[in-house]
């Protein structure tokens, strides 16, 4: 009897050491291990990630996961991923990051980390290159085209010269429409829209000019994966300093990274 129940108490104890060795074993051990990193990314939202004419992912975010892919010194799989389920990825396992236009605020702080910013998006003001515009001043007797009650509108109508034309429109979609078709001078609206339209409209010779609100993108991790939060963190550090986080924001937002906070 003894000895049975020796027996069973070395298995119960060499159980519970081996689930503590799987446990320890972080996200960053297995990335190391199959030298492959899962990063979850937009594929519906352009110019941050979007299906091109090969029909691969490609953007902002997605240059991003294969700079830190390349960093890492392994390979990347892309899994597309929704604003829906993104953070679920995580929650799952099923992606060792999100680089999908994440932004930070308490609620999802609460249930997954963030990483130091590595992209701006932000509302603006865009026009054509040829047409100087350096501040507010500068806006006096032109037109604009935005979204009936869209942040842009609320946020230029806080800053706007009253000489300028607001044209509004009750979606996004008209919004863009009427200032390629040549309705306004100035389009004031999303990075994303914006680099969209410079992306597909080369013509239009669109350029950023003055910012309205910013709102920068941050890298998911799950919680508890610090050393993977860190190596991060020390990636988007040496890419900032290198100017390689700025020369992606360049060129796809038409735009530099600004002052992106840690």
């Amino acid at each position: 009897m003894t000895s049975t129940l020796s027996r069973r108490l070395l298995l119960t104890l060499a159980s519970g050491l081996f689930a503590l060795g799987a446990q320890a074993q972080t996200a960053l051990d297995g990335i190391t291990k199959s030298k492959t990193i899962k990063i979850a990314i937009p594929t519906d939202y352009p110019p941050y990630g979007f299906v091109g004419p090969d029909m691969k992912p490609q953007g902002l975010d997605i240059g991003m996961a294969e700079l830190i892919a390349a960093k890492l010194g392994v390979a990347v799989e892309l899994l597309p991923v929704t604003s829906a389920n993104r953070i679920a990825y995580l929650q799952t396992k099923k992606a060792d990051l999100v680089i999908s236009t994440l932004g930070k605020n308490p609620e999802r702080e609460k249930v997954i980390s963030f990483s130091a910013a590595y992209a701006p998006f932000y509302q603006a003001v865009f026009a054509a290159k040829s047409l100087p515009i350096k501040s507010w001043a500068d806006l006096a007797g032109k037109s604009v085209a935005v979204t009936r009650g869209a942040m842009e509108d609320q946020e230029l109508g806080k800053v706007a010269p009253a000489s300028l034309e607001f044209k509004r429109f009750e979606d996004n979609n008209a919004t863009i429409a009427a200032f390629a078709a040549g309705q306004t001078q100035l389009v004031a609206t999303s990075a994303s829209v914006a680099g969209n339209l410079m992306y597909r409209n080369p013509g239009l010779n669109l350029e950023y000019k003055l910012l309205l609100k910013d709102s920068p993108c941050f890298v998911g991790v799950a919680k508890g994966e610090d050393a993977l939060l860190a190596k991060v963190n020390d990636i988007i550090a040496a890419a900032k300093a290198a100017g390689e986080l700025e020369a992606l924001s360049k060129k796809w937002l038409g735009r530099g990274t600004g002052e992106l906070p840690l």
